[in-house]
C-alpha cells in the first residue's frame, strides 16, 4: 500500500506535464474560462501548494503533533507573481521536490506513517492522509487544465 501511494505521489509532475505539453505562453497565462485562474496560475499553486505540504509532511515526520496552518491560496495567487513564473522551473522544482520528499518517506519505518499534524482547518491528519492529499492534487486540478484547453482549442 504504502509503495503504490510513493509512487503514485511520484507520477504526479509527469501528469501535470502531460496536461501542459505543447501549451505556449500566450495560452498558458490566458484565462479562457471566465473567473479562473490561468494554466500557468494553476501550475504555480500547484508547486506552492506541493512546498507547503511537503513542509507539513517532514513536521510530522519529525516533531510531535505539529499544528499545520491553512493559507489562502488565493492571496497566493495574487502576490506572488504566478503569471510572470517560467513553466519549466515551476515544473523542474516540483519534479525535484517530489523525489526529495519520496525518498524520505521510502525510509521511513512503518508506524510513521501513523504518525499525525493537527491542520488548522482539517483537523488531525496522518502522514499517509498528507501523501493521499498530494496524490490527490494533481489530477483535480488537471481537470482543470483541460477545460482550459478545450476553451482554447486545443486537444486535452
Amino acid at each position: 500500500m504504502v509503495k503504490h501511494l510513493i509512487e503514485s505521489y511520484l507520477m504526479g509532475p509527469k501528469t501535470l506535464r502531460q496536461a501542459v505539453a505543447g501549451m505556449i505562453r500566450e495560452q498558458l497565462v490566458s484565462r479562457p474560462v471566465p473567473g479562473k485562474w490561468s494554466t500557468l496560475e494553476v501550475v504555480c499553486h500547484i508547486v506552492d501548494s506541493d512546498e507547503a505540504w511537503i513542509h507539513r509532511m517532514k513536521r510530522v515526520i519529525a516533531e510531535e503533533r505539529p499544528l499545520h496552518i491553512g493559507y489562502d491560496e488565493r492571496c497566493f495567487a495574487a502576490a506572488l507573481g504566478y503569471q510572470e513564473r517560467d513553466l519549466e522551473e515551476e515544473l523542474s522544482l516540483l519534479e525535484l521536490s517530489r523525489r526529495q520528499m519520496a525518498h524520505i518517506l521510502r525510509i521511513l519505518p512503518a508506524e510513521a506513517w501513523n504518525r499525525v499534524g493537527v491542520h488548522n482547518e482539517y483537523g488531525l491528519l496522518t502522514l499517509q492522509q498528507h501523501v493521499q492529499t498530494m496524490v490527490d492534487h494533481i489530477p483535480h486540478h488537471v481537470k482543470f487544465i483541460g477545460e482550459k484547453r478545450r476553451a482554447l482549442g486545443l486537444a486535452s
